[in-house]
């Protein structure tokens, strides 16, 4: 028996400004969580750091959590799904690309609770 999914995230060559757009962050967050059917527990808490600094989001699921956080001044977005029931996935290089300008995205996925 799984513990479910994790699909750790990395996306490079990301526009600084749309890093720093912490409402850009959270319909891009929601439409992934919507995609996938997921419950959102409470309200998720979005923040958005000064200056050039970047934006950290981080949603309670039913089914666990999604985290995402920006690095405006190396253009790097980082995303943490966590689901502990079975989901197909997003296309997260095109979705990332479109939402966020990556040129470059890495996904990592790991089956949970697995064993050895």
């Amino acid at each position: 028996m799984t513990g479910g999914t994790e699909w750790i995230v990395d996306a490079s060559g990301c526009d600084a400004e749309r890093l720093r757009d912490a409402n850009a962050l959270r319909r891009l967050c929601d439409g992934v969580i919507a995609a996938l059917g997921l419950t959102v527990i409470g309200a998720p808490q979005v923040h958005r750091f000064g200056g050039p600094g970047g934006v950290t989001a981080l949603y309670l699921l039913a089914e666990s959590h999604l985290a995402c956080h920006t690095y405006p001044e190396s253009g790097v977005a980082t995303f943490n799904l966590y689901c502990c029931r079975e989901r197909s996935g997003v296309d997260w290089p095109a979705l990332l690309a479109e939402a966020l300008a990556a040129t470059k995205v890495t996904v990592t996925t790991v089956a949970r609770g697995a064993g050895p």
